[in-house]
């Protein structure tokens, strides 16, 4: 965090500083403190990429990538479809949005709702979203 802090300081810093050059230019009426300012602001905007880059790969490497077990489904009887609507209840999806993503009338996701509950032993939505991130079916 400090890292950052001064990085971003320095570089108000340099920016203040380009901006009196380019006033000291302009009332001197000298040409190549402007070409200084552009390499300077070239290397500035690499600096930028760099530093977003960076901190891009960061965070992929914080958030890994959790493994399904598929063998836990099967285990389960869970079918497919039931899986799909068990994904969408967990993106937080209601009964009538599942049955539009999905193709289905609403009572249909109701009765897949209601066979994962059982399924899953789980009386709430949340409770089998919770039940199926423990199991890593999810």
């Amino acid at each position: 965090m400090k890292k950052t802090v001064l990085v971003f300081a320095a570089l108000i810093f340099s920016i203040l500083l380009l901006f009196r050059l380019g006033e000291y230019s302009l009332i001197t009426g000298n040409v190549t403190i402007e070409i200084i300012m552009a390499v300077v602001a070239f290397v500035f905007f690499g600096i930028g990429v760099v530093l977003n880059k960076n901190s891009l790969q960061q965070k992929k490497e914080i958030q890994p990538q959790p493994k399904v077990d598929f063998n836990k489904i099967e285990e389960l009887e869970i079918t497919n479809r039931e899986y799909e609507v068990l994904q969408a209840v967990a993106k937080g999806l209601s009964n009538k949005e599942i049955a539009e993503k999905l193709f289905l009338s609403e009572s249909t996701i109701k009765t897949h709702v209601s066979s994962l509950l059982l399924k899953l032993n789980a009386k709430r939505r949340t409770q089998a979203v919770q039940i199926a991130k423990e199991l890593h079916i999810l």
